[in-house]
């Protein structure tokens, strides 16, 4: 039995296509730049032998049908798919489910609908999902599509975390609320610190850091979570790479009122040139330290800025769980960055976080410890996996039919 994992963008699709027993990745890929005449297809998989194997190849692939024929093919020629029998479910990941999907959803017309109903509160992505499930339910026919939604995992937040402090109509009339993301990311890391702390998961105290280009924070009581970083949209909370993060909403009436900003230049401002990006002019980690390394006191900055606001979000979260158990670092920056997971920690030893400094600077690939021995609070590098737990997830929502 397999499961396929699909990721659609507004001009791309990633896939992973997962065998259940050991859930092994069978194949891999994405198509990028689809409407383009130079679309690009990268497809992995292993050959007879074992071997891994990749296929680049540019070609125009003019729509999401194009691109997704284009998947399938290479997945019979290889043998990954010998015959859609094969494939028992399709696991679509979803950005924003709003407050009607508190789990992974069998999708039928009714769900589509509901899918399409809150896409003014995720303009840029559910318009994409929508287009790989409509063109996957039409390629695989009779087979169990699933859609597993990045807010979902935030929908045991209570009342006290995702409503904001305005007029009460806005909410009831309006659906303007905190609902969270990385959901899938928050969830998979969370069940397998667990596992390394030798616990249940559902008797674990957990703050998740997700740091990429993207990156929230969530605090998760006894497997669940109860307060997340993102709120309404991806841009609140952390310093992201080029997001701003938590802001005072006067700026955006001083940006009006003086400058004479619109909206949509607003929008661009707040979501595609701060963050990093806007504090010292690149939003890639790694080049942010090079900078530092040269006396760029811009660079410096930034990474200050990044660092404060996780230890103020790490501060905040252990006074709401109460008794935390681990801190978990996850995320190209949070599983990778070793400066910058000892800056965030540093100055937390009287809250109980400890970093054991060979730990932190060694290059061992994987799960691992990185707090001293005598650490209350363990702190852990864990290596998210958001389309296994998707392949998860979706196995879960039609087992009983598989």
């Amino acid at each position: 039995m397999k499961v396929l994992v699909l990721n659609a963008g507004s001009s791309s699709i990633k896939f992973q296509l997962f065998e259940i027993a050991g859930w092994s990745v069978i194949a891999s890929g994405n198509l990028s730049r689809i409407g383009e005449a130079d679309a690009l297809f990268t497809f992995r998989w292993q050959d007879a032998n074992g071997q891994a194997q990749q296929l680049d190849e540019q070609q125009p692939l003019p729509t999401h049908h194009d691109a997704l024929e284009r998947m399938v093919a290479q997945l019979h020629a290889t043998g990954a798919l010998t015959d859609l029998s094969e494939l028992k479910a399709v696991g679509h990941r979803v950005v924003h489910g709003g407050e009607a999907f508190h789990q992974p959803t069998l999708i039928d017309d009714d769900v589509i609908a509901a899918i399409r109903q809150v896409i003014p509160l995720a303009p840029l992505h559910n318009p994409a999902h929508l287009d790989g499930i409509l063109v996957a339910r039409e390629l695989f026919p009779g087979v169990s599509q699933v859609a597993v939604f990045d807010t979902a995992f935030h929908q045991t937040m209570p009342r006290t975390a995702y409503r904001y402090a305005i007029p009460d109509y806005l909410y009831r009339e309006h659906q303007v609320r905190r609902y969270g993301f990385h959901g899938t990311s928050h969830a998979y890391v969370g069940q397998r610190a667990a596992t390394m702390l030798g616990r249940s998961f559902d008797r674990t105290h957990l703050i998740t850091l997700h740091l990429g280009n993207g990156a929230s924070a969530t605090a998760i009581r006894n497997g669940s979570s109860v307060d997340t970083s993102m709120g309404m949209t991806p841009l609140e909370g952390l310093v992201m790479g080029t997001r701003c993060g938590d802001i005072d909403p006067a700026v955006l009436l001083y940006l009006m009122q003086h400058l004479e900003m619109d909206h949509a230049q607003i929008d661009q401002l707040l979501n595609r040139h701060s963050g990093l990006l806007g504090l010292c002019g690149v939003n890639d980690m790694r080049e942010i330290h090079r900078r530092i390394e040269q006396g760029d006191t811009k660079a410096e900055l930034a990474l200050g800025i990044f660092c404060q606001r996780l230890k103020k979000y790490i501060g905040a979260y252990t006074a709401v769980l109460g008794e935390v158990h681990a801190l978990v670092f996850t995320g190209g920056i949070g599983e990778n960055d070793a400066e910058t997971r000892a800056r965030t920690c540093a100055g937390l030893e009287r809250l109980g976080i400890v970093l054991d400094e060979t730990a932190n600077r060694s290059h061992a690939p994987g799960e691992r410890l990185i707090s001293h021995a005598d650490s209350p609070i363990k702190v852990l590098v864990i290596p998210t996996n958001e389309e296994l737990e998707i392949a998860r997830q979706t196995f879960e929502a039609v087992g009983a039919r598989l």
